[in-house]
């Protein structure tokens, strides 16, 4: 087996893994953005290089939605609490 191939797998492991286990949301999309590298170099090593392409535009624009959710969703939270609403 090639060492990339090897490389690519550990890095879609080792990002799942991290996205299963960790608590913190910020913790997570790093996690999610190791998995998308991995995603991406096994795409390019079996030669879907316009899947790959469509990848590597789509993954920065989908990880800054998650960090805007998490944004999002902590501030809805701490109003939420300041307002009296959750006890």
């Amino acid at each position: 087996m090639e060492i990339v191939s090897i490389i690519a797998m550990a890095l879609m492991l080792i990002g799942a893994f991290g996205i299963i286990f960790l608590k913190k949301p910020l913790d997570k999309v790093i996690m999610f953005s190791i998995l998308d590298a991995g995603f991406v170099l096994v795409l390019v090593l079996f030669k879907y290089l316009d899947v790959a392409m469509f990848a590597a535009l789509a993954d920065p624009l989908s990880t800054l939605v998650f960090i805007l959710a998490i944004v999002k969703i902590k501030e809805i939270r701490e109003n939420k609490l300041n307002s009296g609403d959750i006890q």
